[in-house]
């Protein structure tokens, strides 16, 4: 099993996540040569539902995963918690703790692997702040989930 370098998966969705203007062009024509799947948002809330649905929501509409599909959403959903580890440290928690975030956010689903038998995986990176919900009280974050489907 070889990760082929030119096509990181965890890699291409953080770009996709910091990218913005020509480096945002740069690496969605990466992504379409790759054949990958992958769309970009943005989400700020003090509660993880809302994270979670927001990034759930816009695979589903921009036909990343099949809501129908348990094994899809089953893997988005792990990439996201995974994700969200990273960026709370580790304490996947916000309102209770007084804590809020602003995040821009990246999927990308895709064959990382040289060998077809390894199937798709799914990345989701997210990218921006958190801190206290009080403007000019929050530092950068980011986090990144990778799952099998």
């Amino acid at each position: 099993m070889t990760l082929r370098v030119d096509q990181r998966i965890g890699r291409n969705a953080m770009i996709l996540a910091f990218a913005e203007g020509k480096e945002e062009q740069f690496i969605i024509e990466q992504l379409e040569k790759n054949r990958w799947q992958f769309c970009k948002g943005k989400v700020g809330s003090m509660e993880m539902q809302k994270i979670v649905a927001a990034i759930e929501t816009a695979a589903k509409r921009q036909g990343i995963v099949k809501e129908a599909v348990y094994r899809e959403m089953h893997a988005l959903y792990h990439a996201i918690i995974e994700a969200l580890h990273g960026v709370t440290r580790g304490q996947v928690e916000l309102g209770d703790m007084l804590r809020t975030v602003g995040l821009r956010f990246s999927i990308v689903k895709g064959k990382p692997y040289d060998k077809p038998e390894e199937g798709e995986w799914i990345a989701v990176a997210l990218y921006g702040t958190i801190g206290a919900p009080i403007r000019g009280l929050e530092h950068e974050t980011m986090g990144l989930g990778i799952n099998h489907i």
